[in-house]
């Protein structure tokens, strides 16, 4: 299929209307067999759950074009395990794991003219969702959803390459213990957006989330995971009950352990440990830029400065970035069962 006539190179980060979405219903107790449908538009009622008690939750992944030529996504299984336990916990009825899949196939398939050529940086990015969609007053579970998936081609998120940003400690809590940090809910980010526009507003470019019961550990940013780097080149990411698995960070542990012989622990880290300059690199990570190098975290005026500096992603963190996106483009051979190629 010929590719669309577009500026490849020079696409945003936005929303592009594509030819084909996914649409399926759950009603009377079961989801039907599903659609591939021109109709952007979605018609419900004012008084839909969705809309009233936000019962919403949603995925994030890409397609690829490899250096051979296939069109492929990653690890879309983990995509459909997540989706299905955010859907447990805001009780709605998870759409199942094949029928995911099936569904990411059919409509990567049916876009693939707008699956960008391989080598102009940009990607197509799958949008899975469901919510809530009958008119609910009192404040109960929804019992109609629709689960849907539109794609749209977006740029690298970073052009020019990755410089080092400069992140906040937030004031804010991200999440409550036991409460909803875990799953991709759309209501964990509404909650997140007045303190990206304040962070911005500041001059930083995303806050970092300490654990709401001490205050003391590091947990994550409003939309991705975070990584560091120590002195001795070894790969720790934060362990809470709270924090989103993250598909990427998952990931990067394994790519750490088994192809770059890095060791990878998993544990609590406190504010006070990254202040004291243990770690030499840190990254944040997360499917839109893979790794989002950080150069320095403020902590209420106080700098706290990465070894790896404010020019360029440290040296660790560039083999992690490095070999991952080989990974998905089809350079480097992938674990197995990780790339899900589209026929």
């Amino acid at each position: 299929m010929a590719k669309k006539d577009m500026d490849w190179a020079n696409i945003g980060f936005g929303y592009v209307k594509t030819d084909k979405r996914y649409v399926s219903e759950y009603k009377g107790g079961k989801w039907d067999d599903g659609v591939i449908t021109d109709d952007d538009t979605i018609t419900l009622s004012e008084c839909a759950c969705v809309f009233q008690y936000a019962q919403t939750v949603f995925e994030g992944l890409k397609a690829y074009t490899t250096e051979d030529g296939r069109t492929v996504t990653f690890r879309p299984d983990l995509n459909a395990e997540r989706m299905m336990d955010s859907a447990k916990r805001l009780e709605m009825p998870p759409f199942p794991k094949e029928r995911f899949l099936d569904a990411v196939k059919k409509v990567v398939k049916a876009n693939e003219d707008f699956v960008p050529p391989y080598g102009s940086g940009a990607t197509l990015y799958i949008r899975p969702f469901m919510f809530g969609a009958n008119p609910v007053i009192g404040v109960k579970p929804a019992e109609e959803y629709q689960f849907r998936i539109f794609t749209t081609p977006v740029g690298p998120y970073f052009k020019g390459g990755a410089k080092p940003i400069t992140v906040r400690i937030s004031d804010f809590d991200r999440a409550a213990p036991r409460g909803t940090g875990h799953i991709k809910a759309g209501l964990n980010y509404a909650m997140s957006l007045h303190a990206i526009v304040d962070a911005h507003n500041n001059g930083f470019a995303e806050n970092i989330y300490l654990d709401p019961g001490t205050r003391t550990k590091i947990e994550e940013t409003g939309g991705a995971n975070i990584i560091f780097i120590d002195g001795d080149g070894n790969m720790v990411t934060p362990a809470s009950d709270s924090i989103l698995p993250s598909i990427t960070r998952r990931s990067l542990m394994v790519v750490a352990e088994k192809y770059l012989g890095i060791k990878v622990t998993q544990r609590d880290v406190t504010l006070a440990e990254v202040e004291s300059g243990a770690f030499k690199e840190c990254g944040l990570c997360g499917t839109a830029a893979v790794i989002s190098p950080v150069g320095c975290i403020n902590d209420h005026g106080r700098e706290i400065k990465f070894a790896s500096g404010m020019e360029k992603m440290g040296p660790t963190l560039q083999k992690l970035y490095d070999t991952l996106t080989g990974i998905q483009m089809g350079r480097i051979e992938a674990p197995e069962g990780w790339i899900y190629e589209i026929k």
